[in-house]
């Protein structure tokens, strides 16, 4: 890794921490930046910080994150391999979801995280992740494990690891996408340049 992607990776992280942006901050217990690969070809996005994130200030730690490095194992890749952040960087009190001003406030640490990397694949957990790159109208039941090709990267929506969590009956499910991830990666897909199609960046 670069010096210069070294110190903007420190200096995103830092800023993040101290984050006071929205009334989340009061809140919070820690925010949580993204970890992983800073060369990572793979960047797999959640919706934000649980109890257990905020309490450790790291991403997908507890029962959704065992799962997570179980499913990512079970297809031959390591979490050290990928990248791993969130849209959101707070736990919203009384672990509530997000409200929108509150999503459109912490996204440009995001992007400005997908930036820095430059991943080949960015995969979405679940409708929040989405519905940031998306329109609305699409939600992940209907465009799961089916890739759709931006600028500088494709994005590969996926069942979130908590679904499972919650309804033991998707775990199939949840590890046929990882399965059709790691066969779409072995398959090096390319980019063809995409008319009409405005950047996020």
């Amino acid at each position: 890794m670069g010096r210069e992607l070294e110190k903007r990776l420190a200096d995103l992280r830092q800023r993040i921490l101290g984050c006071k942006k929205c009334p989340l901050c009061e809140s919070r217990t820690r925010a949580v930046p993204g970890e992983g690969n800073p060369q990572a070809e793979v960047m797999f996005i959640g919706q934000g910080p649980g109890a257990n994130e905020d309490r450790w200030g790291r991403p997908f730690v507890g029962r959704a994150g065992d799962l997570l490095n179980e499913l990512l194992r079970g297809v031959g890749i390591e979490r050290s391999d990928v990248r791993i952040s969130n849209v959101t960087r707070c736990l919203p009190p009384g672990g509530r979801l997000p409200f929108a001003a509150e999503i459109k406030t912490c996204a440009p640490y995001l992007l400005e995280e997908i930036e820095l990397i430059g991943p080949k694949v960015v995969c979405l957990l679940g409708n929040m992740a989405l519905h940031l790159f998306v329109e609305k109208s699409k939600v992940i039941h209907e465009v799961h494990a089916k890739p759709i090709p931006q600028e500088k990267f494709f994005l590969f929506p996926m069942y979130h690891p908590a679904a499972a969590l919650r309804r033991p009956d998707l775990l199939p499910q949840v590890k046929a996408d990882f399965a059709t991830l790691k066969a779409f990666l072995d398959s090096k897909p390319t980019l063809e340049p995409q008319l009409g199609q405005q950047s996020l960046f």
